[in-house]
């Protein structure tokens, strides 16, 4: 048998791969961090956009976070919940559904604060390396 042939199906040879696990590994450095502060790390990914745009629709955050409306419909309803940001429907188009963050949630990004150095710290990447594969991996979203 030519094994030769078979070699693009070997995990090792997979973009996909190195991507999938170290997402996860990245998710999991944050997990302590957000742990303190009540967050998981899609609930964390979406408060970053809301402390920055104070109010966005559905649509909008769902573009930014690359998520679709199944996933963000139950996250959106937790963060309600925990009272950091609310949900209503828009009066010029009632398919549209505003977010708009809390005071409470505005508080909470000073909690916030410290994480993005705290999981920098914690990647065996220098600062050269971690910009070098962030342009990498945002050149790769764009395509």
């Amino acid at each position: 048998m030519d094994e030769k042939k078979y070699e693009a199906l070997k995990i090792e040879n997979q973009l996909c791969f190195p991507l999938y696990a170290c997402s996860r590994d990245v998710i999991k450095r944050y997990k302590p961090f957000l742990d303190k502060i009540g967050l998981t790390y899609t609930q964390y990914i979406t408060m970053m956009v809301m402390w920055d745009r104070k109010e966005v629709n559905v649509k909008e955050l769902g573009r930014r976070l690359y998520l679709d409306s199944g996933t963000l419909t139950p996250l959106l309803k937790k963060l309600e919940s925990k009272g950091f940001l609310t949900r209503k429907r828009s009066t010029e188009d009632e398919r549209n559904l505003i977010i708009s963050i809390t005071e409470k949630g505005e508080l909470l990004k000073e909690e916030a604060l410290e994480i993005p150095e705290k999981l920098a710290q914690s990647l065996p990447l220098d600062q050269e390396e971690a910009a070098e594969l962030y342009r990498m991996l945002y050149k790769l979203l764009a395509g």
